[in-house]
């Protein structure tokens, strides 16, 4: 096994790893520590419960944040794999998945000053909604990653393709629910909770794939290895 393929095979393992485990983290951190404590609506009763299980919110934070941790190792480990694809390419999808995690963790921070603002249900209640926001916002860095990816994927040869297209649809519901949120205020429609099949598929492939598979033979699951690097003309460089 030469060098390259073990790279690949170390990167494809990592980033599968760290994409379950912020399947894991994050859906324990927002669906069991912090849904349960908020309210839409009701900054009185939202304000109460939280300090009825102030450890159970701050855990979630603290969730929240390994899973932004997370994210940056997934955004190193998908340079890895597909920096021979397109060196340029895969930059600029790594840099916006880091652009991502940084608006998640501005939108995290909300959650930490709405605890110091439980005195002040109403306050309290408009950050809990700031960071709703800004992480919808977010979103659409992060559906433009996953295009990115998507294309990577589609261009690689070693992925069969119809991972890069259920990757590139999976990133459009992303761009779209984050635009929606900037155009039409207090509106959400959660496009990517039906099109995130692609992040799923990403995952397993990583891990049971991507993590066995010889990438020194040049050959792919389907069509070619070596995707060209005019997408982008000049290399930029990660956060």
């Amino acid at each position: 096994m030469n060098h390259d393929t073990q790279s690949q095979r170390t990167a494809s393992l990592v980033a599968g790893l760290a994409l379950a485990l912020i399947a894991v983290i994050a859906s324990v951190g927002n669906f069991i520590a912090l849904e349960p404590l908020i309210t839409p609506g009701d900054a009185a009763k939202t304000a109460e419960d939280i300090l009825n299980s102030e450890a159970q919110f701050r855990w979630g934070i603290a969730a929240l944040i390994v899973a932004a941790v997370l994210d940056i190792i997934v955004a190193g480990a998908l340079l890895a794999l597909f920096e021979p694809v397109s060196r340029n390419v895969s930059m600029l999808a790594a840099f916006f998945r880091v652009a991502y995690t940084a608006v998640f963790l501005v939108a995290i921070i909300q959650l930490v000053v709405a605890v110091g603002l439980l005195g002040d249900p109403a306050e309290a209640m408009q950050a809990i909604d700031a960071y709703s926001t800004i992480w919808l916002v977010g979103l659409i860095f992060f559906g433009v990653h996953l295009l990115l990816i998507g294309y990577l994927a589609y261009r690689s040869g070693f992925m069969a393709k119809v991972f890069g297209i259920l990757l590139v649809v999976a990133g459009l519901g992303y761009v779209a629910d984050g635009f929606v949120t900037v155009l039409v205020p207090g509106t959400s429609v959660g496009i990517g909770q039906f099109t995130f099949v692609g992040e799923v598929a990403l995952m397993f492939w990583l891990l049971i794939r991507g993590s066995r598979k010889d990438f020194s033979r040049g050959e792919a699951d389907r069509g070619h290895y070596f995707a060209p690097d005019s997408l982008v003309s000049t290399p930029i460089g990660r956060q």
